[in-house]
């Protein structure tokens, strides 16, 4: 009682971050940041951005590959046959001979996609062996050396607009990834006070059964000596009674909090926590200006606004491409050639080569085309709409958010203020009913404001702390280090 609320405050949350024993367990006092630390290392939502993210980054990988040669060997080893064969004769009927055969065949190709132009062209090699078991004879044929080349013309390029998208869809998944970690930071930081509102409940309500049994037994000396009504004593005993009420709620609320935190986290159930309140915060002002810079640079939305205007782009020239006249160029050249033996193959071959143009013109489409180039057109100004309204709406959150984080600041100056005042006036209030000279009625009325003042605060604290990571979370900036924030997803390493 010679403490009271402060020495109590102090005994049940000031203690350090090491292991102490309490009643034969051991209990870890943790703070805000210790628990963020935790659910960002540990927990299962985590771990569920860091296996999304990685998907983003396999694509990625499989994108830039595409745009690289590939050497692909390819055959058949070996290709059997017998059967009969329907084999047509000079008169025009159809007589069943049997075949049997054995072919191998191998092809080495190198392959590449030209980005720039949307061509496809690739060089070869190629040879086969030929057995048949019918004349017992053995024959090699293929093709020393070929050049082949496919060319869509009037088509739209989809390797060159990959090529402007797919750097933008990699850099928004990297951005998320971050605003993901920053989201899950918030998420701790809810259920970390919410745990703490609970256990300063708990405290209160194990400070004030304490103390209401102590008042009991000075009514129980005064109704002994006649100095006190029944009333008042039955007061007295009604005060202990909801004390315990209270303590037996707060018991309960701290399990289902106690559980719902570190499940989130991935802790222990069976590892005893005791939370500290952050009171340690340094205030700082935050430029908006600066808050609006680092948004744009560093949150998803800056690539997603250039990518969606870039598909519109890409879907109103795909409709107009695909409308009217269509032509494919396809060509190859190279050596062939046949004999008897494998070396022959290569022994003065023969030139081939090929060149063909394929061509598709619409005549009569019912108005089909027109419709499509003007729905693409009417979906691009919708999407350019769009952007521009959300990107004035997303700056507009930034600024809102700072102004926000701002207020915070001077409410919870005041809020402290008036837990310090309220906790004090409970203390003077508490000795002068121990000393007569105020009624019980008086008491509770100053307990209800010490305990309303404490949860004030509590909750100013979150509010604050909530503010200052949905600012994080729209930035992706650490204004208290002054640096981007940035994580690494321990699933795979960049090279």
């Amino acid at each position: 009682m010679k403490w009271g609320f402060r020495g109590i405050v102090i005994f049940l949350f000031m203690i350090p971050f090491v292991p102490v024993k309490a009643q034969d367990s051991i209990k870890y006092s943790l703070e805000l940041q210790d628990v963020v630390s935790l659910a960002i290392e540990q927990s299962s939502s985590v771990k569920y951005a860091q296996n999304q993210n990685v998907n983003y980054y396999w694509r990625w990988r499989n994108f830039k590959t595409k745009n690289r040669p590939q050497l692909v060997l390819s055959g058949n080893l070996p290709n059997f046959t017998q059967s009969n064969v329907g084999v047509t004769q000079p008169d025009g009927s159809l007589e069943f001979k049997q075949v049997t055969n054995l072919s191998n065949s191998a092809r080495l190709s190198l392959n590449q996609s030209i980005a720039l132009t949307g061509t496809y062209i690739s060089a070869s090699t190629s040879a086969i062996r030929f057995q048949d078991y019918n004349k017992e004879t053995i024959s090699f044929s293929g093709s020393p050396f070929s050049f082949g080349f496919y060319q869509p013309i009037f088509a739209i390029n989809w390797l060159k607009w990959q090529q402007k998208t797919e750097p933008l869809v990699y850099d928004e998944a990297q951005k998320n990834f971050i605003e993901t970690i920053e989201t899950i930071s918030l998420s701790t930081v809810y259920r970390f006070f919410r745990y703490l509102l609970v256990q300063t409940n708990y405290n209160l309500a194990s400070s004030n059964l304490k103390n209401s049994k102590d008042n009991l037994k000075i009514a129980q000396t005064k109704k002994e000596l006649g100095t006190i009504s029944d009333n008042n004593y039955s007061r007295n005993e009604l005060a202990v009674l909801n004390a315990q009420k209270a303590l037996n709620k707060a018991r309960m609320d701290m399990r289902n909090a106690d559980f719902e935190l570190k499940s989130f986290v991935g802790l222990p159930q069976n590892q005893n926590i005791n939370l500290q309140i952050p009171l340690n915060i340094t205030l700082f002002d935050i430029n908006p200006v600066k808050a609006l810079e680092e948004a744009k640079e560093n949150r998803k939305e800056g690539s997603e606004y250039k990518r969606r205007l870039i598909e519109a782009d890409r879907n109103l020239i795909s409709a107009k491409r695909s409308t009217g006249l269509s032509a494919t160029l396809q060509g190859s050249y190279g050596l062939s050639n046949n004999a008897e033996t494998m070396t022959g193959i290569y022994e003065k071959p023969e030139r081939q080569q090929t060149l063909s143009l394929a061509l598709s013109i619409p005549i009569l489409d019912w108005g089909q085309s027109a419709s499509s180039v003007k729905l693409a057109e009417s979906q691009r100004d919708l999407v350019i709409y769009d952007v521009e309204k959300d990107q004035t709406d997303f700056e507009r959150s930034v600024v809102v958010q700072v102004e926000q984080f701002s207020l915070m600041k001077d409410q919870l100056v005041t809020a402290k203020e008036a837990d310090k005042v309220a906790a004090n006036g409970y203390q003077i209030a508490l000795k002068q009913f121990q000393n007569g000279e105020i009624t019980i009625t008086d008491l509770n009325i100053a307990l209800s404001e010490r305990d309303n003042a404490k949860r004030d605060y509590i909750n100013s604290l979150q509010t604050y702390w909530e503010a200052y990571y949905k600012l994080r979370i729209l930035t992706l900036y650490d204004f208290e280090k002054n640096q981007k924030i940035g994580y690494v997803n321990p699933l795979y390493s960049e090279k």
